[in-house]
């Protein structure tokens, strides 16, 4: 398969009759083999009825049903697990990407690209959508050091073996091109036409840019350390053990000296402070022990984070 299409969809069964025509009518025009993959999250209106008539009618149309919403990023990992496409493209399911972009994608991949992120350069989105946005992605790029202006677009391309040495879960679906670019890939980013949504509404609010920042910092603390927490959590939990010890060791050693009273005010919170690191840097250092013990006995066994009630191909 020259190209594979991967569609997360939750509740937008307006749009899919409509979003498949023009996926399908802009791949037709290249002269390549292609499949068109939609990930049904757990919608609840009929939007798994359309992809199944779809399905029936489209021999290039697959469809993975979840059992109930697991995210977007779930919904990516299934399709990326049962694409073959030499280039692997994603987009959303609203209508606001455009396939007729696609051809843009793939051109600037054969420039030597890994991944390519697309930029709603100018987007259309009410304001408590775009101003949050903005400075999230501004935050994420400074944070992560990649210096693309989109973090959030789903509309991306990517090369086969990117897709295959992702690992996704929680909402890390806003940061693959972090997870990629720590993984040696090259990232690169063109500009989208964006269009104002059609039908139903955003499933997403102001509140996701707090939820981003949250998953920014599990990110940077868990995801770049994902096979090394005791490493990264066993350091700081140390250093907090061993400060908390020094400080009680200074004490004992003034008390025992020159007879200095731990009643008193600047000794007793001297005295509570080592003691508050020493049980926080015992818990740190445990989380990185218990963290260590999840990932042998779950990732490293290849263990899913959604479950699949159908499959139609």
């Amino acid at each position: 398969m020259d190209v594979s299409v991967i569609v997360p969809v939750y509740n937008e069964e307006e749009s899919l009759q409509k979003l498949y025509a023009s996926i399908d009518d802009t791949l037709s025009k290249l002269n390549i083999t292609y499949e068109i993959v939609f990930v049904d999250d757990g919608s609840d209106d009929n939007t798994f009825d359309i992809l199944r008539k779809l399905s029936q009618m489209r021999a290039n149309v697959k469809v993975i049903q979840f059992r109930r919403n697991y995210g977007k990023a779930c919904a990516l990992a299934a399709g990326f697990s049962s694409v073959t496409g030499a280039v692997v493209i994603t987009m959303d399911a609203d209508l606001q990407d455009d396939p007729k972009e696609i051809p843009n994608f793939i051109k600037k991949l054969n420039e030597g690209y890994d991944l390519v992120s697309g930029w709603k350069f100018q987007r259309k989105d009410p304001l408590n959508k775009t101003i949050p946005s903005r400075l999230f992605n501004k935050i994420t790029s400074l944070v992560t050091g990649i210096k693309i202006h989109d973090f959030n677009c789903g509309f991306k391309a990517y090369k086969q073996e990117v897709i295959k040495n992702l690992k996704l879960y929680g909402e890390f679906h806003r940061y693959i091109p972090a997870l990629a670019h720590w993984d040696g890939f090259k990232i690169g980013e063109i500009k989208v036409e964006h269009h104002p949504r059609s039908f139903g509404k955003s499933k997403y609010g102001a509140w996701r840019f707090f939820s981003g920042l949250f998953d920014l910092i599990t990110l940077i603390s868990t995801a770049r350390f994902v096979q090394k927490q005791l490493h990264f959590f066993g350091f700081i939990g140390l250093l907090l053990l061993s400060v908390g010890v020094a400080i009680n060791i200074i004490l004992a050693i003034i008390k025992y000296t020159e007879g200095l009273t731990l009643t008193s005010p600047r000794p007793l919170l001297c005295l509570i402070l080592g003691v508050f690191l020493i049980i926080v840097g015992l818990q740190t250092f445990s989380i990185g022990l218990i963290g260590e013990m999840i990932f042998r006995s779950t990732y490293s066994e290849g263990r899913e984070n959604y479950l699949i009630k159908n499959i139609l191909e």
